[in-house]
């Protein structure tokens, strides 16, 4: 009976201690549904090819690449910090997992009979048996718990290593899209041009203006053209504009930068070689570099409304033309990031990849207004 007093205390540490906490396979299911999203990126851009607008389907491919390889970044990161709370939990418990396995390797070996006998007679034995009756599905519990965590492990695994190769297409075909819509909008003849806009003087007014704050004015005082297509009138949409490109705010309407330098607009941290699209149906005011700020764009969606990129690195529009809703507009700079970089950053969430930004100002009658009030924001 006292040899069985350590045993015992063991048991009933187990049962009190907090179970393995299984994450109910979320990490797995994560990284299976970004390679889904991968794939179905992949089949679009076959599609591509005979779609009747080649530009718009080759904008949603990039656009559906670029949400699948983020999501396939969580997915791996989530898998990965899984994986590592596993084998922490493993280390913390290598003596219980030890106790554990010697105990289920003891009564596999032994017969029950033999478990039972007990040298202080049937008192004893009868005791014994009743003590096993209390232990066994304790140990069951345990065991199986075990088995499904390593069953869990191995699953992360062979998903991790499923990962890498779809990312590895992933980014080839993403950079294959970027190609192929280059070519596209280059090609392209079909767009709409306002014909009161002129070139040559949006031109002067551009190469003569000493801000974006003097030379968005001057574009307002511009000739418009009112006729068009019928739209949902722009001020309706506040609140349910999606932003340009896919990011997160960075630093918010006139918060000051690290120089104290405050800005009438938002910055949004990006990927590099980020799709931008425009929010609304728009005609083109200006596209073009502009003093420090890169390319430039400025979206008239409605009279007395204004959008402003800045800091594009291409620029896919032109002076004039009449862009949909989310039509490909620009692309943001950098360099295409190759597999072991992707999962570097990945795995360790740190800050390995460089990150872009856009600058992007919504004025009012000439006023600069907070854009947050009028876009859906990402969470992430």
């Amino acid at each position: 009976m006292r040899a069985s007093k350590p045993l015992i205390g063991w048991i009933a540490a187990a049962m009190l201690t907090p179970a393995f906490a299984l994450a109910q396979g979320d990490a797995v299911l994560e990284a299976q549904i970004a390679s889904a999203a991968l794939q179905d990126a992949a089949k679009t851009l076959k599609q591509a090819d005979s779609a009747k607008d080649r530009v718009a389907a080759l904008t949603q491919t990039i656009r559906a690449y670029e949400s699948g390889l983020t999501a396939m970044r969580e997915g791996i990161r989530a898998a990965t910090l899984r994986e590592r709370v596993l084998h922490l939990e493993f280390e913390q418990r290598r003596d219980q997992l030890s106790r554990l396995l010697g105990i289920l390797q003891t009564l596999e070996r032994a017969s029950t009979p033999m478990l039972l006998i007990h040298p202080t007679g049937p008192v004893g034995t009868a005791r014994s048996g009743m003590m096993m009756s209390e232990i066994t599905p304790s140990l069951q519990r345990q065991a199986e718990e075990l088995r499904t965590q390593l069953e869990e492990l191995d699953a992360l695994k062979r998903v991790q290593a499923k990962a890498e190769t779809d990312l590895r297409l992933g980014l080839a075909g993403v950079q294959e899209a970027r190609v192929a819509l280059e070519k596209a909008i280059t090609a392209r003849t079909d767009l709409p041009k306002r014909l009161a806009d002129d070139p040559v003087r949006t031109q002067i007014l551009a190469d003569s203006a000493t801000s974006l704050n003097a030379f968005a004015s001057t574009i307002r005082a511009l000739p418009k053209e009112t006729k068009g297509a019928k739209q949902k009138p722009f001020y309706q949409r506040k609140g349910m504009l999606p932003l340009p490109v896919s990011g997160t705010i960075l630093r918010h309407f006139r918060e000051a930068d690290a120089a104290g330098l405050e800005r009438p607009g938002v910055l949004i941290s990006a990927r590099p070689l980020s799709l931008v699209a425009t929010p609304a149906s728009a005609t083109v005011r200006y596209a073009g570099p502009f003093l420090d700020y890169g390319n430039v764009i400025i979206l008239e969606p409605d009279p007395g409304y204004l959008v402003i990129f800045a800091g594009l690195d291409q620029v896919y529009v032109e002076l004039g033309q009449v862009v949909s809703e989310g039509e490909a507009v620009g692309l943001l700079g950098g360099k295409q990031q190759g597999t072991q970089e992707f999962l570097i950053e990945a795995t360790k969430g740190g800050g390995t990849i460089a990150q872009e930004t856009l600058y992007m100002e919504l004025r009012e009658k000439g006023k600069p207004i907070d854009p947050e009030a009028w876009f859906v924001l990402n969470d992430s």
